[in-house]
This record gives C-alpha cells, structure tokens and sequence, in this order.
C-alpha cells in the first residue's frame, strides 16, 4: 500500500473513531434513560400521555450529564496515563523491558530482528517489552515511530522460528509504518471511558454484597444491576467500534509483512503455530481485552459475539496469504533463510552522481517509505555487520550511547574539538567522558552510512536514562552543536532526530501527536524557512564538480513546486536552531499526501550544488523521519560520491 494514502486513510479512521463514539455514547444516554425511568415507574404512572410528554426532561439532562462526566472523565484519566506512550501500554500488560546482551538466546534473537526491520524501514529501534505469557502474541504501540514499542509473549520468542518472528514483528512494523498505531491507542483511550459505568456498576454490586443487610443494600443492588446492564452494553459497542476499526488493517498487516520479507511462510506458519498451540494467542493478564485491536492476533477468548471479534479468523487469514492451504495447523520445520547481505550488491561507492541523479534516487527512495523489502532486510543485515563491536556494545549500553552520539559530533577542527571536550568535563558525567574518550580510537571507523543507523540502535538505550539525566544529555547536545558558532547539515539532523524521538518519551506533555494537520500553504513561512536553511548549510564547501547554481533560482523553484509565492525571506539570513526546530516541529503537522511534496522540495535545496552526496542523502533521510516518513536506506548498489571530509 501507497504510505503516504495509508498514512491518510488511518487519519481519516481517526474520525470515523470519532463519530462511532459519539453514535454509542448518544446510544448509552438514551439506554441508560430508559432504565433509570422505567426504574421509577415514569412510564407506568403515564401509560395514557404522548411518548414526549411522558419524559421527565430535567431527569434526562441530570441523568446525560452524569454521563457524559463519566465517560468523559474516565477517557481523558485514560488517555492522560497513556500520554507516556508505547511504554506505557507495555507495562500496563506487565511487560518487562528487555536489554541487549542478554544471555538468553531467545531474547536476543527478537532484539536482532527488531533491530534489523527498524534499519530496513528507517525507523528508530523501537525498545521490546517481553510478557510472561505462554501464548503466541505481539503488539507495536505508541503514538508515532518517535514512542513506539514492541510487545511480545514468551511464548512467541520460544516457540517460533527466526523466519516466523521475522514475518511477526514485519506485521507489527507495518502498524507503526502505517499509521494504525496511533488510531490503537487512541481507541484503548477513548473505549475505557465507556467501560467505566460497567466498572462502576461491578463495584457497586461487591458493595451490595457487603451491606446487604442494612435497609440501603437493596437499592445499590438494583443500581449496580442496571449499571452492569449499561457496561454491557459499553462493551458492545466497543467491540463493535473495535471490529468496525481494526479487522481491514489486519489483513492489509499482514500483506504488509509477505511484502516486507519476500516470504509468505514466515508470517503463515506463524499464524499456523498460534492455531496449533494449545496456549493459542489468548494472553491471562487482564488488560488483554483494553488492548485486543491492538495485538498480533485475538487476546481474548471469543463468545457468542465473535461476529464483533477485533481480528479476522486464523484460517481465512492464512488463505490471504496461502491460497492453496490444505487447512493443518501443522508447520513443516524449514531451513532458515540466510542472512547475507549478498543480494544487495556491493558496499563500494558508485561514480559520483549529479544533482539529477540524486533527485532520481530521491525519488524512489519515496516510492518505497513505509514499504521496506527483503533487499533492505539484507542491507540492513550488511550494515550490522560492517559496525564494529566496540561501536554495537557502545550503543547498548546506557553510558557509552550518550558517549557515541557526543563522538558523532566531534569537529574535525582539533580547537573546536578541545573546546567541546571542555564542555563535557564540566557538565556530563564523568562515565559518559571516560567512554568518550576510549571512543575517539573508533572514530575512523564510522563511514557515513553507518552513522544514521547507529543514532537508530542508540535510541533505544538512551529511552533508559532518568528524567534526571535527560536534561543534561539534552543541553550538552545542543551545546556541542554550537560550539564552532555554525550548524552544518549533519550536527542540525544528528540533534533533530535524538531530540526528536527522545522529546516524544521524556516531554510528552510537548508531543506532536494531538496537533491538528495542516497543507504547505497553512505553513509557507515555515517551508520557507527550514528551504532557506538546507540551501544555506551544505556540508561540502570547495566541492565544486557539479555545476554552479543560483540559490535564489533554486529557492524559487522548490516554492514554485509546493505552489507557494515567492518568499521574501533572504537566502543570507542565519537562522538559529531554535527557529530552525520550530519550523520542522510545525512541518511535522502536514497533512500525509502533503509531504511527499514538500520532501522532494528539501531534496531540491540540498543537492542545490548539483552533487549529491553520500552524506547528504543520508541527511535527507533524516529530514524524512523527523516528520515520521522514514525512508528505507539508499541501496548500496545506488550509492553516489561522498562528499568532501566525508569517509569513501
């Protein structure tokens, strides 16, 4: 599926979410009413009056605001609990955060092949949360790529192949690819407030049950019963707002993931497995059911109501992905596919590319977001390997992660590099410094297009620093940036992708998720701005092997194709940072088929010295994610020059 139309029709869900709670909340006023008159005998004592007459219209109102304060308050308690995140939905299901280095093989395994699909799709490593549950079932959550997280049962970690968890977590990655992540937490949100009156109703009843003797008993009992009565008929309509929202996308997952790997039996046998298990995917914990929609497969057991269950049934999407099924749950054990990088091509840099070439390579790039294939998986593998172990260790660890991001920045002028390092001994930990300095002998082997994915697999660790910690690793960040007086390109996408993702879990009360979207000319000003900026920064001074260029031409030129008059914003004026990440925080508004546009205007500006370089489309991959439309790494066999000061 196209990324940016799907990215769209999940904002679109978003507001049929919106008016199938409104249709099942005007339904639970107008049965609570009922009850509560028929209760009070209103209709019998008027059995001869018209229907209208007969309403007690100020018990009405009474009865639909108490209501509506319920309901209301019980959604936003929720959704204000869930503000962290992804995370929090996975301790919500008890799940236990799981670090690299483990000596269980199981566990590493999943943190390899969660580390490859985010390096394949662009994505940051999402942390992966294990639940103690014997049952065969996964979850991605979160309200973007910047806060997600994959949860996954034991069960699934132990009992499925490499090739099955692979075709799992590609299934998984396509929600958060998609956009449906967002619409699943949005709806755990939104549903418990109208469970809440069935909870009320539950705990009344226990209530009853206690003081059943006193003259009161009785009537917190018949209370209680018609509120259990309305929570049952809450958690109809949940199930049906669940099953209206979620049973498409499952099935559109799952092409998703046979699309990703090139291997339809990964994702199949798995599926079989979850049929053939005696656990099945039914998970014990009892917030299961507030996450049903979300999860691989159901996590609930079905009733008499299956008609409304969350996910379509294990056998039909089997025949979706195997037409010829012979209806077994039995896996044939296979041989696991090899993990070499061999199909996608070789690591040698290409002749150097013109501007038109890359704007080309741009362009497909585009074409596949959201959409990684097997041909990326590889890649991704071959960039793993080409990572020196000190490098891996150093990423996994919650010290040495901040230390490689400090070393990723490090000038290439000694005086600025001393003066950086200054700023480190007197405001970073002591830790932090010493595994800085042990570093500095790796920095040689950092090529660039290795420097973007391990930004990716730091982030995860750096999700583990204290809301102490954070602040400081913030502002030394921004501080090595200024050190030298400039922002070049690479130290301006370096700090926008870690602060952009790590902002999303430590300042979630500044997330972007609620911001209402917006089309380029809602936001010409700060197109502009952040155009002026990527034309201004280039990270190759002296190249001078591709044509020369008027900027202003260019800058008019990438207006012209997003539509927008000429700016009278001068291509000289330096912006700071902060005016800079405002611009971008703004642009992260964009309507989804609005982007695409407005990328291939960036791309403009940045090849405005008509070379294109490693480095720099390493960078506009960067721009990319930074409002969550992550590209797939540039094939290998694609790859153009790299710049001046840049490793070949």
């Amino acid at each position: 599926m196209d990324f940016f139309r799907s990215q769209d029709i999940a904002r679109r869900n978003t507001v049929r979410l919106v008016v199938l709670f409104l249709l099942a909340l005007l339904s639970l006023i107008a049965i609570t009413n009922l009850l509560i008159m028929f209760a009070l005998g209103v209709f019998a004592e008027t059995i001869n009056v018209p229907m209208f007459e007969r309403i007690d219209w100020r018990l009405f109102a009474g009865v639909t605001v108490g209501i509506l304060a319920v309901v209301g308050f019980g959604s936003l308690y929720k959704i204000i609990s869930l503000s962290g995140g992804g995370a929090r939905v996975a301790e919500m299901m008890q799940g236990r955060l799981v670090v690299s280095g483990t000596q269980n093989f199981a566990e590493q395994k999943i943190l390899n092949v969660v580390e490859e699909m985010a390096i394949a799709s662009g994505t940051p490593v999402p942390p992966v949360y294990l639940m103690d549950e014997e049952a065969i079932n996964a979850f991605a959550a979160g309200y973007s790529p910047a806060d997600a997280v994959i949860g996954i049962t034991r069960g699934a970690i132990e009992k499925l192949s490499r090739d099955e968890l692979q075709g799992v977590i590609a299934h998984e990655f396509s929600h958060i690819l998609h956009g449906d992540m967002r619409l699943n937490i949005r709806l755990i949100g939104i549903l418990h407030g109208i469970m809440v009156l069935g909870m009320i109703g539950y705990y009344l009843m226990r209530s009853a049950g206690h003081s059943r003797r006193s003259k009161n008993g009785g009537n917190i009992a018949v209370v209680a019963i018609g509120l259990m009565v309305i929570g049952y008929a809450g958690t109809f309509f949940g199930n049906l707002i669940k099953s209206a929202v979620s049973r498409q996308r499952e099935f559109l997952a799952d092409a998703s993931a046979v699309q990703y790997t090139r291997n339809p039996d990964g994702i199949a046998d798995a599926l079989k497995r979850i049929g053939g298990n005696g656990a099945g995917s039914v998970l014990e914990n009892p917030g299961a059911s507030e996450i049903s929609h979300a999860l691989f497969s159901n996590g609930v057991r079905l009733s008499i109501n299956s008609l409304f269950a969350t996910h379509p049934p294990l056998e039909k999407r089997i025949l979706r992905i195997q037409p010829g099924w012979d209806g077994s749950f039995e896996v044939t054990e296979k041989p696991q596919r090899s993990g070499s990088a061999g199909a996608s091509g070789s690591s040698a840099a290409s002749p150097r590319a013109d501007g038109t070439a890359g704007l080309a390579l741009i362009g497909a790039l585009l074409a596949q977001a959201g959409n990684p294939q097997e041909a990326d998986l590889q890649q991704a593998r071959s960039i793993l390997d080409s990572i020196s172990p000190e490098l891996l260790g150093a990423a996994h660890d919650p010290f040495s992660a901040r230390a490689l991001v400090y070393l990723l920045l490090l000038d290439s002028e000694p005086a600025i590099v001393q003066k950086q390092m200054a700023l480190l001994q007197q405001h970073a930990d002591a830790p932090v410094v010493a595994a800085l300095e042990k570093l500095q002998a790796q920095q040689l082997n950092i090529a660039p297009e290795i420097r973007m994915p391990l930004i990716s697999l730091c982030l995860p660790t750096l999700r583990q620093l204290s809301r102490e910690q954070y602040p400081v690793f913030r502002s030394n960040l921004v501080a090595m940036v200024l050190a030298d007086g400039k922002i070049s390109l690479w130290e301006w996408a370096l700090q926008r992708v870690v602060l952009h993702q790590l902002d999303a879990v430590f300042q979630p009360h500044n997330a972007l998720h609620h911001q209402r979207k917006h089309t380029v000319h809602d936001l010409a000003a700060q197109c502009a701005t952040l155009l002026t900026f990527l034309i201004n920064a280039g990270d190759k001074p002296g190249v001078g092997a591709g044509p020369a260029r008027d900027v202003d031409a260019v800058m008019t030129q990438a207006l012209a194709s997003l539509d927008l008059p000429i700016t009278t914003v001068p291509l000289s004026r330096k912006n700071s940072l902060e005016e800079i990440n405002a611009a971008l925080d703004a642009l992260v508004a964009l309507k989804p088929l609005q982007k695409p546009a407005f990328l291939k205007a960036c791309a403009a500006c940045i090849g405005a010295d008509g070379v294109a370089s490693v480095q720099e489309m390493e960078i506009f991959r960067a721009i990319a994610a930074a409002i969550d439309c992550p590209l797939p790494p540039v094939p290998l066999r694609d790859r153009v020059t790299p710049g001046v000061g840049e490793s070949s």
